[in-house]
């Protein structure tokens, strides 16, 4: 028997058995959750965000798991110096990061930091916010709910009074809405900063998009969770400082960028299904719908419907820019001529109740009879 034959009969039954019992050991001292921050220049807030991480109340198994993306502001030394303090409350403290000489974007942070962490459950967060004593052990109790799902919780703006619309939705929409409004120009439903979830329900829709700057990762991992028939959940109580500033991530992405991919979804999940449907907007909003939809589905449109007696007068909206010929003419009608399903591009919380009021005089139910769009 040779060198190579002799190797490899050492890995017979036994070795594998020993493999096994190595995993299932792995497995058993893995702690329960694992805190997961992407780090970028981000010097200014972590004292106050690993000090939210230090008084959380979870009786469990804790891991934090940094991942630093070529900060350039002393971000690297501060996490350091809060390494003894950490372990010394009982957490596991892994950091690492690159050097390089550009940030290779939140989606690889991201990875990283979750690729060296071993928690059976991740929660996340930004080094820019602040997360409130009973955040883990609540949203842990709701996870084990919820094993397929993205758990979400309620925030608070700082500055408050920034984005007051947007905040005023994340913390008002219904467990139902949560999966309804899915197409909505505000993003995920439960917004990624509030994440927590289940290793084994990440492994199954990751990992997040590594395209960096102007790429939206949250939101294209939320989409993939919803096509994986991943559940959305909310621990309806104020459990994170969700802070606004010009230098977020977020500001990079392209607003154009996000309608491309809410429309391409849009039509994915629920046009491909329907036979017909109504634009609920004969104005800007609902005609640039109309254009972006594919040939397929833009036919399937019967007509727009309004409130606005001079668009409902003209009758007709015509699709000047395409190439057919005759080119298309939609019917404009009043929303109590139409008929269902709709999709609404009527900005939500902007009409005083208008909007809403006309919803429930028709008895229409949302997410059978209209999803709301814009």
């Amino acid at each position: 028997m040779d060198v190579g034959q002799e190797a490899g009969a050492g890995r017979g039954p036994k070795h594998l058995r020993l493999q096994d019992r190595g995993a299932e050991d792995a497995e058993r001292t893995a702690p329960c959750v694992s805190i997961i921050i992407p780090v970028y220049n981000a010097s200014g807030w972590l004292d106050e965000c690993l000090q939210g991480v230090i008084h959380q109340d979870f009786s469990g198994s804790m891991e934090l798991s940094i991942f630093d993306d070529s900060s350039t502001d002393g971000s690297r030394q501060i996490l350091e110096g809060w390494k003894e303090k950490l372990e010394g409350r009982g957490l596991s403290v892994v950091i690492s990061g690159h050097s390089s000489a550009q940030p290779r974007g939140v989606g690889y942070a991201k990875n990283k930091a979750i690729s060296q962490s071993s928690g059976h459950y991740l929660c996340f967060q930004d080094a820019d916010d602040v997360m409130m004593p009973q955040r883990v052990r609540l949203q842990y109790e709701a996870a084990l709910l919820h094993p397929n799902s993205l758990v979400g919780c309620g925030v608070r703006r700082l500055p408050e009074g920034s984005t007051e619309r947007y905040t005023r939705w994340i913390n008002s929409i219904t467990q139902e809405q949560l999966v309804t409004q899915a197409y909505t120009s505000h993003g995920p439903t439960v917004i990624m900063p509030t994440w927590f979830c289940s290793r084994n329900w990440f492994q199954k829709v990751g990992p997040f998009d590594e395209g960096g700057k102007g790429v939206p990762e949250d939101l294209l991992f939320f989409y993939q969770s919803l096509r994986q028939g991943g559940g959305v959940a909310r621990v309806d109580q104020c459990l994170l400082v969700y802070r606004y500033h010009q230098d977020a991530a977020t500001h990079s992405v392209l607003e154009e960028t996000i309608w491309r991919l809410r429309v391409d979804f849009l039509q994915e999940r629920l046009l491909s299904r329907w036979p017909s449907f109504t634009i609920w907007n004969a104005g800007k909003q609902g005609r640039k719908l109309y254009r972006g939809l594919s040939h397929g589905n833009r036919e399937k449109v019967t007509a727009f419907c309004d409130v606005d007696e001079n668009k409902i007068q003209k009758g007709f909206y015509t699709y000047e820019d395409s190439e057919e010929r005759p080119k298309p003419k939609i019917p404009v009608l009043h929303y109590r001529e139409a008929s269902p399903p709709f999709i609404i591009c009527v900005k939500l919380d902007m009409t005083g109740g208008v909007l809403e009021e006309n919803l429930r005089s028709l008895q229409l139910r949302e997410g059978v009879d209209y999803y709301h769009f814009n």
